[in-house]
């Protein structure tokens, strides 16, 4: 069921994409719910040639990926991103296309309200996490974490780390130097089994403060030593992420409690049950 999304009662297949960290969704059967087509085909031509814009587009806003029909056979299928998906939509004249074209509208105009005031980007991710159910004690730590974050980054982007995957490695280490444990290791001892969901939102006040440490210890390594390019700041990575894990080290003998934990984030009926309480309480 992880591979299926409901829109009006109506199944939409999507399957998760590691390379890229994305669901793509099938084509088909957003367009059968939002059309009423019986034949998506001819639909999807008729489309392109009413958008020349999306025809000349369309090799990079579709792709084929294997995806299991109806009767449980496995087949390549047109597919889009979420992003390449809202293209798709924006081009079809349908009532049920309109709520979110609106939305589209409305996230835009609120993306460059952002853009000229940073300071709303900010409030909206606090206002998320409220939703959420996040203490203000968390969620402070946790936007001083993606400040920390930011900074390594740039400092990496100056430093000649461009590519992705090297991004991905050197969080490694510094995840492994902190904690014993890479990302991907954390979300398995963690048991976060759906794709895309972020890591540092499962972490506790502790976990968020000794990932803070591992990163800034890291940025300041990096900026004072002048490490170019990547095996200085996988060095860097390394020396940063040590100093946050003999911190730690040295809280859990004094405490005699391990800093990382099992507890996640994930909404449960148990969990749910949990916040429920305690806004009755307040």
């Amino acid at each position: 069921m992880d591979n299926l999304v409901l829109f009006e009662e109506r199944q939409v297949r999507r399957v998760w994409h590691e390379a890229d960290q994305k669901w793509y969704f099938s084509i088909q059967d957003v367009l059968e719910i939002l059309t009423g087509s019986a034949d998506v085909k001819q639909y999807v031509k008729k489309l392109k040639g009413r958008d020349p814009e999306l025809s000349a587009n369309w090799g990079t806003i579709c792709t084929l990926v294997a995806m299991t029909a109806a009767d449980g056979k496995t087949r390549k299928v047109q597919a889009a991103h979420a992003e390449s998906l809202l293209r798709l939509i924006q081009s079809v004249p349908s009532t049920k296309a309109e709520p979110f074209k609106r939305w589209l509208a409305r996230v835009g105009y609120e993306r460059l309200q952002e853009i000229e005031n940073p300071e709303l980007a900010a409030r909206r991710m606090r206002e998320i996490y409220r939703q959420k159910g996040y203490s203000e004690a968390w969620i402070e730590k946790r936007m001083r974490g993606i400040a920390v974050r930011d900074e390594l980054t740039d400092e990496w982007k100056r430093r000649g780390i461009k590519e992705q995957t090297d991004y991905a490695i050197l969080t490694a280490e510094i995840s492994k130097a902190t904690f014993g444990m890479t990302p991907k290791e954390y979300r398995d001892y963690k048991a976060l089994t759906r794709p895309g969901d972020n890591l540092r939102d499962h972490m506790n006040d502790l976990e968020l403060i000794f990932t803070m440490l591992g990163e800034a210890s890291t940025t300041e390594i990096a900026r004072n030593t002048d490490a170019q390019g990547f095996p200085r700041n996988r060095q860097a990575a390394r020396e940063g992420g040590r100093i946050a894990g003999n911190a730690r080290k040295e809280l859990e003998k004094k405490s005699g409690r391990r800093v990382s934990t099992r507890e996640n984030y994930v909404e449960t009926p148990e969990r749910q049950k949990r916040l429920q309480d305690a806004q009755e309480d307040v």
